[in-house]
């Protein structure tokens, strides 16, 4: 059984055209999308375990260069 979650992106400005193609390079993020609205992302992910998530969402992705700010939210079915 695998574990789906939403990540919220909010890119600095300028950055999303390269930050797109960082992002959809990690591990376990299956779909990246632009979007407009209060965040520049929406980034599907799709791992093993909770604990997965927070190595993609609050590492990976945080540790990324012209990332803001994220927030998660993890799908219950």
């Amino acid at each position: 059984m695998s574990v789906t979650a939403y990540v919220m992106v909010k890119a600095n400005t300028g950055e999303a055209d390269r930050l797109k193609a960082d992002l959809a390079a990690l591990e376990g993020v299956e779909t990246v999308s632009i979007v407009a609205g209060d965040v520049d992302f929406i980034v599907t992910v799709s791992v093993e375990t909770p604990a997965d998530v927070k190595d993609v969402a609050a590492t990976a992705i945080q540790e990324l260069d012209g990332v803001e700010s994220t927030r998660t939210y993890v799908a219950m079915e």
